[in-house]
């Protein structure tokens, strides 16, 4: 395990190091669901974005996707969103903790 500390943030070498971490951070159910709904409204959005070319739809996939995880976090989690340290892993996170929950390996 490559875990490391640099300048009070922790610095992970994979994704599957992170992985984990990231779900430590998601044990409320509420805000799980939170983020499963936020995650499938921002694919939702971009598909209608592109499927009927309203690009400017595609500013809001965000915001869609977002909003509900950081309210997940900000009132139920009381915990700062993984994407501000880790935006990429974080974002692989959001899809892998959405798909394990459709497929019921994470209860929701």
């Amino acid at each position: 395990m490559s875990t490391r500390e640099e300048s009070g943030r922790t610095q992970f070498a994979s994704f599957r190091e992170f992985y984990p971490y990231y779900l430590g951070e998601h044990r409320n159910r509420t805000s799980r669901r939170l983020h499963v709904i936020g995650t499938l409204l921002a694919l939702l959005t971009a598909v209608v974005a592109i499927v009927g070319r309203r690009w400017p739809l595609l500013v809001a996939v965000p915001l869609t996707g977002y909003a509900p995880a950081w309210i997940g976090h900000v009132f139920f989690e009381r915990n700062a969103p993984a994407t501000f340290r880790h935006p990429l892993y974080s974002l692989r996170g959001d899809f892998r903790m959405a798909c394990e929950v459709l497929l019921g390996r994470i209860h929701w």
